[in-house]
C-alpha cells in the first residue's frame, strides 16, 4: 500500500533520506476557506489576464512601453525621468508587504503569490484532471511505464506548456501592448528575436517551475519566508495547532485522549507537506488546507471546530490578544508617510513638459549686434490626443529677439521633439548673465509649463570695450 512520507522536523519531507526528491501529491480538500481561496485565486488571474485589453486614456491599463520609455498606469503615463517614483511604489510595496505579514503572517503567501495562484489554480488543477487525486497520482509516478502512463505524461506535459505559453504571452504583452504582440505573433520569429527569446525564456522557466521545481521554490529559494521570524511576533495571524485541546492525540471513544484523532488528514492536504501540529514552521504558506481539512473530520466525529485555525501564538495559549502594537504603528505610519509624498509628488506631474538645453560649443557668442545664446528644448506631450503649445518668455531684457522656435506649434500624441530656441541681446541691453523662464500654454488641460535657464555672455564692462 502506498503512504505519504511522515513530516519531521529535522528535515524537509520533500527530500528523501538519501537526498533524493521526494514529490509531493496533496490531497483534496473541500470547506468554506478553500472556496474563497479559489475565487479570490480565479479573480487575481482575471486581472492578470485583463489588465492588458483595459484601455484607460488610451493606453493599456498596466503598460509598460520599452520602445517609447513610458510607463503607463491606470491612466497616468510616466516618462524614463519618472523613473524616481518607482521608489516610492516598491517601497511602499515592501512595507504594505511587512505590514500584512505583522498582522497576518504568510497570508499573501497562500492566497495572492503569482506562484502560488498559478501553481495551485492552473497546474494542480490540470494534473488533478489527468493524473486523478493524490493516490492516484502517487500510485502512478511509482507504477512502471506502460502505454497508458506515457499518454498521461504527454497530455499533461503537453498542457503544462502550452499553459506557460499562454502566460508567457500575456507578461509579454505588458510590455509591447496586446496589438503589437499579435502582430509579432503573425511574423517570423527572426524579425523580433529579442521578443521571442524573451518568451521563450519565460516559458521554460515556466514550465520548469510549475512541473518539477514547485514547492521547492517557496521552501528553498523565496526569502520571505525566512523573513517571517523578523516580521512576526506572538500576536501575528498565523494558521495554528490548539494543542491545549489536541492534545493527547487518540481515538475519539478514549475519554482520556484530546480533539485530535490523528487521523493525519492535516498533513495530506498541505502542499509543502508539513504537520501543523509541530507548530509554526517556515515552510507553512498559510494557505488554510489544513483549517478546512481538519474541521471536515470535527465535523463527521461530532466535535467543535477550530482545532487548527487562524489564530496569534497568545490566542492559542489562551492569552491576552493583541491588533494595535508598536509594530504596526511604525508599519502604519511608514506607509501613510511614503503615500502622502508619492501623492504630493504625482499631482505635481503634467501630462507635457518643458525643458531648456545648452546647447554644447561655444556658451555664447558676441557679435556687432549683441550677445548670442543658443539652446535646445525638448518638448514632450504625454497625452493622447494632439497637444497644442503657444510659447512666451519672461526675465528678457528689453530689445531681446527670439528666434528658432515658432511661437504657436501642435505635438502629435505622445510626441516628443526637439526645437532650437535663439536669443539674441542688443549691447546695450546686456549688462552681466541673468536668468529667464519659458513658459508653454498647453491645450486641452489648459495648463502651463515652465522651465529657466541662465543666459552668459561676458561682463558688461569687456562687451563695451
Amino acid at each position: 500500500m502506498l503512504t505519504s512520507k511522515k513530516p519531521n522536523l529535522e528535515s524537509l519531507t520533500s527530500i528523501n533520506d538519501d537526498g533524493s526528491r521526494y514529490f509531493l501529491h496533496p490531497a483534496d480538500v473541500r470547506g468554506n476557506f478553500t472556496l474563497w481561496r479559489r475565487l479570490f485565486g480565479a479573480l487575481l488571474l482575471a486581472i492578470y489576464v485583463l489588465l492588458p485589453w483595459i484601455p484607460i486614456n488610451g493606453n493599456p491599463a498596466l503598460f509598460f512601453d520599452l520602445a517609447e520609455r513610458r510607463f503607463h498606469f491606470f491612466g497616468l503615463t510616466f516618462l524614463a525621468e519618472d523613473l524616481w517614483i518607482g521608489f516610492f511604489l516598491l517601497t511602499g510595496l515592501g512595507f504594505s508587504l511587512f505590514y500584512v505579514t505583522a498582522i497576518a503572517g504568510r497570508l499573501w503567501c497562500g492566497w495572492a503569490c503569482p506562484y502560488t495562484v498559478f501553481l495551485e489554480h492552473i497546474y494542480r488543477r490540470i494534473e488533478r484532471f489527468i493524473d486523478g487525486d493524490s493516490m492516484k497520482r502517487r500510485k502512478l509516478d511509482n507504477a512502471p511505464w506502460t502505454k497508458s502512463k506515457a499518454i498521461r505524461r504527454i497530455v499533461k506535459h503537453g498542457l503544462f506548456i502550452l499553459v506557460s505559453l499562454i502566460i508567457a504571452h500575456i507578461f509579454v504583452s505588458y510590455f509591447v501592448s496586446i496589438p503589437r504582440l499579435y502582430e509579432y505573433m503573425q511574423q517570423s520569429p527572426l524579425n523580433n528575436a529579442k521578443v521571442f527569446g524573451v518568451m521563450m525564456f519565460l516559458t521554460v522557466c515556466l514550465y520548469f517551475a510549475f512541473s518539477w521545481f514547485r514547492e521547492q521554490f517557496c521552501i528553498i529559494l523565496c526569502p520571505y519566508g525566512r523573513l517571517q521570524s523578523a516580521l512576526t511576533d506572538d500576536d501575528t495571524i498565523i494558521i495554528g495547532y490548539d494543542e491545549k485541546r489536541g492534545e493527547p492525540r487518540g481515538k475519539k471513544s478514549d475519554p482520556n485522549t484530546g480533539d485530535c484523532i490523528n487521523c493525519s488528514r492535516c498533513v495530506q492536504v498541505c502542499p509543502t507537506g508539513i504537520d501543523i501540529r509541530n507548530g509554526l514552521q517556515l515552510e507553512c504558506i498559510g494557505c488554510a488546507n489544513c483549517i478546512d481539512a481538519c474541521n471536515e473530520i470535527m465535523d463527521k466525529t461530532g466535535q467543535e471546530r477550530g482545532l487548527i485555525r487562524y489564530d496569534s501564538l497568545n490566542g492559542l495559549q489562551r492569552q491576552k490578544k493583541r491588533i494595535w502594537r508598536p509594530r504596526i504603528a511604525l508599519y502604519t505610519g511608514l506607509m501613510c508617510l511614503g503615500a502622502a509624498v508619492l501623492g504630493l509628488f504625482i499631482s505635481g506631474l503634467h501630462s507635457a513638459k518643458v525643458e531648456l538645453i545648452r546647447m554644447p560649443g561655444q556658451p555664447y557668442y558676441v557679435t556687432d549686434d549683441g550677445v548670442r545664446n543658443q539652446y535646445r528644448v525638448q518638448l514632450i506631450t504625454k497625452q493622447n490626443e494632439e497637444t497644442s503649445m503657444k510659447m512666451r518668455y519672461s526675465g528678457l531684457p528689453e530689445g531681446a529677439v527670439v528666434s528658432g522656435i515658432e511661437e504657436e506649434f501642435t505635438l502629435k500624441a505622445g510626441e516628443e521633439s526637439m526645437k532650437t530656441l535663439i536669443i539674441m541681446v542688443p549691447r546695450a541691453s546686456f549688462t552681466g548673465d541673468f536668468s529667464f523662464t519659458i513658459e508653454a500654454d498647453v491645450t486641452p488641460g489648459d495648463f502651463t509649463i515652465t522651465d529657466s535657464i541662465d543666459f552668459l555672455g561676458p561682463s558688461a564692462y569687456t562687451l563695451n570695450q
